[in-house]
């Protein structure tokens, strides 16, 4: 791959394109979410970028059981380079 086509794909401190999610993706925001109680968020897509670890925007589905009424969310995740990653937003769309 060029220089050209690398920065095409991934401007560096950019975000990705919202793409399906990888194994790694899915094991981040399900590491992220444990324990977290309430409303259940189901992620979609997902949108990375590359900082001192990785940021995560997961678009997902949300919905609050028994409630039949699903919306949109953003579900913002850290993980540094060192430890666990963590929720650091959560935006209602």
């Amino acid at each position: 791959m060029s220089t050209k086509e690398a920065t095409e794909t991934h401007v560096l401190g950019g975000w990705s394109a919202y793409h399906k999610l990888t194994p790694e993706d899915r094991k981040v925001f399900d590491e992220a979410m444990h324990g977290f109680v309430g409303v259940k968020y189901n992620p979609i897509a997902v949108s990375t970028q590359v900082v001192a670890g990785m940021n995560y925007r997961f678009k997902c589905e949300a919905s609050m059981p028994p409630s039949d009424v699903i919306w949109e969310a953003i579900v913002e995740i850290f993980k540094p380079l060192n430890g666990a990653p963590y929720v650091t937003g959560i935006v209602r769309l």
